[in-house]
């Protein structure tokens, strides 16, 4: 008979490490937002926009509904997802689709007509530009100091280089906040909002924009859905996680609803591209591909007069609009 400790089996050890690690028996971390255990997998997926094979998992909390990459890779690693034909694509559309910023800026003074504002991540300041002049007083935060030296030539707005949890920003020094496709890709989402719900006046707006993983189109596409974005989004919302992850500090909602902004044309793009794969056909990733030539552009009209007609009229009874728009309140008491 041994006098010596009870041996520990290398299953107890390894539960033992993941407890340390702050790990589930599933090797799944604790809910980011709510702190939750026990998240299960929601899909397996690679960054199919540079056409690499790697595979990423999205995990999704029981209580609070948020999905998120887990296990992502570290900030220092992060640039080689983020290249230069990502952020083309990102300038790109945010130089040529005036559009979306005159009809932001209409949802916009509904609530707030003029002020101090800050807008999180605000690019090569696009927005900001639209915005400049009076009534307003712009300020940006921007981690690409290029990116933000571009914006405070066309917006005259000062902008902030750096992470959004350290601008030097005093409490309560704004009117609104805007915040449009950069949630998602936010290591630290809840002190973010709780940086927002610090800088806003009593009485101020927080508007947001992030895709939403409960749409219609991320159901039907599943793993081929082009709002994944892996491993750039390392979150993803739908109206019950956003509303939770608000509300955990303290803001208030004022409105969420979600609006179809429909990629279909990229989903089958993705779709087919491992279709082609499998029958040892190479294509080029979406990122390298250049202008559409002429039969691309028929067939993608074809495919806009077809199935992207037949799915938007479908699309209700799958779920919500692929982008969710929400505004969040700071209570004046």
């Amino acid at each position: 008979m041994s006098l010596s400790s009870p041996s520990i089996s290398n299953a107890d050890q390894a539960t033992r490490l993941r407890e340390t690690a702050g790990l589930d028996s599933h090797g799944i971390e604790p809910c980011p937002v709510c702190g939750h255990a026990g998240a299960q997998e929601w899909l397996q997926a690679p960054d199919r926009f540079h056409g690499r094979r790697q595979l990423y998992t999205l995990v999704r909390c029981s209580t609070c509904a948020l999905v998120w990459l887990s296990h992502p890779p570290r900030r220092e690693e992060m640039g080689e997802h983020y290249t230069d034909a990502y952020h083309r694509l990102i300038s790109g559309a945010g130089a040529n689709t005036l559009y979306r910023w005159r009809d932001r800026r209409a949802a916009l003074i509904q609530y707030k007509q003029d002020g101090s504002l800050l807008d999180l991540g605000c690019s090569s300041g696009s927005f900001l530009e639209f915005l400049k002049g009076a009534p307003w007083k712009l300020h940006g935060i921007e981690i690409s100091a290029d990116c933000a030296k571009i914006a405070k030539e066309k917006s005259g707005a000062q902008v902030f280089v750096g992470d959004i949890v350290k601008a030097p920003f005093a409490p309560e020094s704004f009117d609104v906040i805007t915040c449009f496709d950069v949630l998602e890709h936010l290591y630290e989402p809840r002190q973010v909002m709780a940086k927002v719900m610090e800088w806003l006046k009593p009485d101020g707006i927080f508007y947001v924009l992030v895709p939403n993983i409960d749409s219609a189109e991320a159901r039907v596409f599943g793993p081929y859905w082009g709002g994944l974005e892996l491993p750039r989004h390392l979150f993803h919302y739908s109206p019950a996680s956003l509303r939770y992850l608000a509300n955990s500090v303290g803001l208030q909602e004022i409105s969420l609803v979600t609006r179809r902004n429909a990629v279909v044309g990229l989903n089958f793009r993705y779709l087919f591209d491992d279709l082609f794969r499998a029958l040892g056909i190479s294509r080029t990733p979406q990122a390298y591909l250049g202008p559409p030539r002429l039969p691309w552009r028929v067939a993608r009209t074809l495919v806009r007069l077809t199935v992207l007609k037949f799915f938007l009229a479908s699309a209700p009874l799958a779920g919500g609009g692929e982008s969710i728009h929400a505004f969040f309140g700071k209570d004046c008491d």
